[in-house]
């Protein structure tokens, strides 16, 4: 499979004048009481939505939002969203109630060269994930071509993602075109000293990218509950702490695997403990793999923070998925902040797998100082790790 950008039909070459055209795009945002809270993923579209206004196209939006699990929910309908859309891009935007049927066909074929229109809410139909053949060829009589721009969802072979796609011209929009170049450079030929950073609450959730990481990368960096089930894996006394008995296992054989390969794995070796995750609560530092009954480790200690700082500021690539503690809990934010710190500080080129790492990036203030944020966290794991992802290759030059 070629990994560069290179090979991916872009919106850049579609002929597209007077044309209607089919945007997937992630609009998956935060809500609060009935708006938007962060409209990030928002504004990452906007790139492709201009080109195409701007080249004389018809421009349907198409989005999840939520889990509905297939069903109407009054509270993920995306009329909050379209209208945050209308007033970012200071132009009106036409929501429509539902995103297939003839009243949504007879609205879109109404529209004029230049009209934006939205689709409500895709998953309100549960043939959009089970990528059902009818609903996708539903969604593709909307348009003459079609454009994906949701990186997040790429890895999904849903109808909106990858059966449309198979069905209509299919073009890759700016914001996948370049998540694909930087993921690339991690593909391609990484420089090394490649470290991953592999961090978050559930070990089972990260096992799977661990497992493939260990045989691409240098070097491992754990945290966040990862660490605690992989330190309770191997008989270290970890308290209360969040362990995953049922993966055990598995991080044998991963521990296994690493060090046939010459991979290092680093795992804490003193954690910030406390007896409930309250600001406010006692906390201590004990040795990671000695916490005591009732204690429950939330956070990687200062000794490891600054042995892993030193691995950090060596490597000439990083990827970094999963914050080291219940960052948004003071003070167990200290030891992502740390490794946020010694990331940028680095000389390496660094991506943030995007979601619960990005937001803790960002909210610590070290957004600007990484490479590349993605805005994709499974999609991103994907990708580097080397997944084959249909939606993508669907997209790609024949």
């Amino acid at each position: 499979m070629t990994e560069g950008v290179g090979a991916i039909r872009r919106v850049q070459d579609a002929s597209v004048d007077g044309r209607t055209v089919l945007v997937r795009v992630d609009y998956n945002v935060p809500m609060r009481d009935g708006c938007v809270t962060d409209d990030t993923r928002i504004r990452a579209s906007l790139p492709t939505l201009t080109l195409l206004l701007d080249r004389g196209a018809k421009v349907i939006v198409a989005t999840h939002l939520g889990r509905p699990h297939g069903k109407i929910d009054p509270s993920l309908r995306l009329e909050p969203i379209s209208e945050c859309l209308s007033e970012i891009m200071g132009r009106s935007v036409v929501q429509l109630d539902d995103c297939v049927g003839p009243k949504v066909a007879e609205t879109i074929a109404a529209g004029e060269p230049g009209d934006l229109l939205m689709l409500e809410n895709l998953r309100f139909h549960p043939e959009e994930s089970a990528n059902d053949r009818e609903f996708a060829q539903q969604l593709a009589r909307l348009a003459d071509l079609y454009v994906s721009d949701a990186f997040a969802t790429i890895h999904r072979t849903h109808a909106s993602t990858l059966g449309v796609a198979e069905i209509l011209p299919a073009y890759a929009g700016c914001l996948v075109q370049r998540e694909v170049a930087s993921l690339g450079r991690l593909l391609d030929s990484p420089e090394r000293p490649y470290v991953a950073i592999v961090g978050g609450k559930k070990a089972a959730s990260k096992l799977g990218p661990l497992r493939d990481l260990v045989g691409r990368v240098d070097r491992v960096i754990v945290g966040g509950g990862v660490a605690f089930s992989m330190l309770a894996a191997q008989g270290a006394s970890v308290g209360n702490s969040i362990v995953d008995e049922s993966v055990f296992g598995e991080i044998l054989k991963i521990l296994e695997a690493a060090r046939a390969r010459g991979v290092e794995i680093a795992l804490p070796i003193d954690a910030r403990i406390s007896r409930e995750l309250e600001p406010s609560a006692e906390t201590d530092v004990a040795d990671a793999s000695e916490i005591p009954e009732g204690w429950a480790g939330f956070d990687i200690g200062p000794k490891t923070a600054e042995v892993y700082r030193e691995r950090i500021l060596d490597a000439k690539s990083i990827v970094w998925t999963g914050p080291m503690g219940a960052f948004e809990t003071p003070p167990f934010d200290n030891g992502t902040r740390a490794i946020a710190e010694a990331v940028v500080n680095s000389d390496a080129f660094s991506v943030v797998g995007g979601g619960e790492t990005g937001e803790a990036v960002a909210s610590l203030g070290h957004a600007d100082g990484v490479s590349y944020i993605s805005t994709g966290g499974g999609a991103c794991l994907a990708l580097l790790r080397g997944k084959r992802l249909p939606a993508l290759e669907a997209l790609r030059e024949a």
